[in-house]
């Protein structure tokens, strides 16, 4: 009897020994791949937003030159999707609207002048896009437009506003006046969804560009709302010297125009590293019985890990494009990781691509 419990833990390491040992290596799956491996090229952003008074658009050209060059057939954005929004609108009870408001546009008017909700117009895309001609008139651009507007997709309504000659970008064909100079405004708002993705998207040809953000996953039930942020805020509060150098000089690339300078910054990896670790790392060190930093970190790899579901399902149907993923530069190392354990793709150096 005596031997028995000797042994019993002796052979249960062997067997979790023999079971790591024998574990599925996804990595040989793809090794003869036929075809070419999809590349994904995960652009880390600014959020245009926060930009300082002296900031123009003018500045990104030489981003945009490079991101050009690179030639994406695919983009996505750092957005909620029409269908997104659609589905959170449906259980208010689980997804506070007013929590959700922020990152959904209202398609109301865009419904009454197209006569579609939110689901027959995201259909009503596909369908256009499905038969879309390579020399589209523009009575059927602002036609997309106008659909992409009532499927709560305005990046990609904005695409084909741009593809239009000034003449051409008036009411008509589904887009009201209102909605027309709404687009036009929008032309100058500091946005990266804008003044990178749907100018670049525009400019080599694109019909549309893919929001692929989510915040069903970081929706973290908690009793206690107001404790939970102040330990997630303390916890930021011990790590904030780390991040403060790399915020600086940030700042100041910005402050002098040089935006090239600013995306070449915040993609280096040591950056990202500081990042992260001032962030995320400084969350999962909270002591609040709770864990609340444990349920933060929680939140937010649930969250990239719908996002990165949602861009490859982008090019599921498309093997061997190139991808364009603009993103938050902190979701960038997860995206990386994320989408380069996927068969079939190439994560693209960033840091060779804004040389």
């Amino acid at each position: 009897m005596f031997t028995r419990w000797v042994l019993s833990p002796l052979l249960l390491a062997a067997a979790v020994a023999a079971s790591a040992q024998s574990r599925v290596d996804l990595t040989a799956v793809g090794k003869h791949l036929a075809g070419a491996r999809t590349q994904v090229l995960v652009l880390g952003t600014v959020h245009l937003r926060e930009a300082p008074k002296s900031f123009t658009p003018a500045s990104l050209a030489p981003l945009i030159d490079r991101l050009a060059a690179y030639r994406p057939q695919i983009i996505t954005i750092e957005h909620l999707s029409g269908e997104s929004c659609d589905h959170t609108a449906r259980f208010p009870k689980l997804y506070a609207p007013e929590d959700f408001a922020p990152f959904c546009g209202d398609t109301a008017r865009a419904k009454a002048a197209t006569g579609l909700d939110v689901p027959a117009a995201v259909a009503e895309s596909k369908s256009l896009l499905k038969d879309w001609p390579a020399q589209p008139a523009p009575a059927q651009r602002r036609q997309l437009a106008a659909v992409f507007l009532a499927a709560g997709d305005f990046t990609s309504a904005l695409v084909q506003w741009l593809q239009l000659p000034a003449a051409d970008r008036h009411a008509g064909d589904g887009l009201d006046d209102a909605l027309a100079k709404e687009l036009e405004r929008s032309l100058t708002r500091n946005d990266e969804s804008i003044q990178v993705a749907a100018r670049l998207a525009a400019r080599l040809g694109l019909q549309r560009v893919y929001p692929v953000d989510d915040h069903t996953g970081d929706n973290v039930d908690v009793a206690d709302g107001a404790a939970y942020g102040k330990a997630i805020q303390q916890a930021w509060d011990r790590m904030s010297a780390a991040e403060t150098p790399n915020r600086n000089t940030r700042k100041a690339l910005w402050e002098k125009g040089d935006m090239l300078g600013v995306y070449r910054f915040i993609n280096r990896p040591d950056v990202l590293q500081t990042a992260i670790e001032s962030d995320f790392g400084a969350a999962l060190r909270d002591t609040s019985p709770q864990h609340y930093g444990q349920m933060y970190v929680a939140g937010w790899e649930t969250r990239n890990l719908r996002m990165v579901a949602n861009v490859r399902a982008t090019f599921r149907e498309t093997p061997g494009a190139r991808v364009l993923s603009i993103v938050g530069a902190t979701h960038k190392p997860w995206f990386d990781s994320l989408l380069g354990q996927m068969q079939g793709v190439e994560i693209v150096d960033v840091e060779q691509v804004l040389k």
